[in-house]
């Protein structure tokens, strides 16, 4: 069996630009004063630079480790395009038989499976009857850190 997304990951929420922005007022010198200074209290949104489609885009915490090797951990948050045409070797959420899963896409010959990033977890290879459904691609991955 493969891990799935916890519950609250089947209602994915959209990212919208103008509750994620990151304010940053003052700065910090490491080493040597920054050509920014300039710039310290203006608003900085990093999610503008990695979102290229925001109405496609949705936020999904994930729930195991069968990718980690791709640096994606339990209790990450990953940002899921849905505008962008998965292509082999992406990191994919797939719904597999109704279940969210996070997995690296392979595709190969028109044959398709699903390989996690885990040698403890086997590929997921479609089997007759069996429903599959790329939902979208990971666009990137964040960790919060304890404080």
């Amino acid at each position: 069996m493969f891990p799935v997304l916890d519950s609250p990951c089947l209602a994915p929420q959209p990212y919208v630009p103008s509750l994620s922005a990151l304010g940053i007022d003052t700065c910090v010198h490491a080493g040597f004063p920054s050509p920014a200074e300039d710039l310290q209290a203006e608003r900085i949104d990093v999610l503008r630079h990695i979102i290229l489609h925001p109405q496609a885009t949705y936020t999904l915490r994930v729930r195991g480790d069968s990718m980690r090797d791709e640096g994606i951990f339990d209790g990450d948050i990953i940002l899921v395009d849905r505008a962008i045409k998965p292509r082999h070797g992406m990191v994919v959420v797939a719904v597999v038989d109704g279940a969210y899963t996070c997995k690296k896409l392979w595709l190969q010959g028109g044959r398709l499976k699903l390989q996690a990033a885990n040698p403890a977890y086997e590929d997921i290879i479609p089997q007759d009857g069996q429903t599959i459904e790329v939902w979208g691609v990971v666009i990137a991955s964040i960790k919060q850190f304890k404080t």
